[in-house]
């Protein structure tokens, strides 16, 4: 049986205004039964700490509900901010969506 994937794009800025919705979109995902979530950055142009809290939580989430969280598509920014954090050995991150469904869907 094939996972269910389900892709989230947030776009513009993902902060504390946007967290709240961010993170209610993925428990959503999560209750009705996702396996696989990939939250795809290429419209998110920054993203703060709160932003970043939020994706701890959905992450959390995600794998109490026992799925997987990935994230593909960071800018620069977003990059550097995962690194500063160590985050970027918290999360799976590709380079984009190609790179992800070769990875992790091609394994089922």
């Amino acid at each position: 049986m094939n996972p269910v994937v389900k892709v989230v794009q947030p776009s513009g800025i993902l902060d504390g205004t946007k967290a709240g919705q961010f993170r209610q979109e993925i428990a959503n995902l999560v209750d009705s039964g996702v396996d696989i979530v990939l939250v795809d950055f290429q419209d998110v142009t920054f993203m703060d700490s709160s932003g970043l809290g939020a994706l701890v939580l959905a992450l959390k989430t995600v794998r109490a509900a026992g799925g997987k969280l990935y994230i593909c598509s960071v800018n620069e920014q977003i990059k550097m901010l995962f690194e500063l954090t160590s985050m970027d050995r918290v999360f799976e991150i590709f380079a984009n969506r190609e790179e992800f469904e070769n990875a992790v869907l091609s394994t089922h």
